[in-house]
């Protein structure tokens, strides 16, 4: 029996971890890991540079 006190935030941040991995492996299994492992990069370089999520492209008509 594991009696260490479970940290509040790392168990938040392992459930953000868990969301990610399941959003990668959606966007991997529908368009492929290139473009996973890509949209996760781009992710992380506009969390880097403060700037805000591109708003997604209008779709053709």
């Amino acid at each position: 029996m594991n009696t260490a006190a479970v940290d509040p935030d790392q168990e938040s941040k392992d459930r953000f971890f868990e969301r990610l991995a399941e959003i990668g492996q959606e966007m991997a299994a529908a368009h492929g890991k290139d473009f996973a492992m890509g949209a996760l990069v781009l992710a992380a370089r506009w969390l880097a540079e403060k700037k805000p999520a591109a708003p997604p492209p209008s779709q053709p008509n």
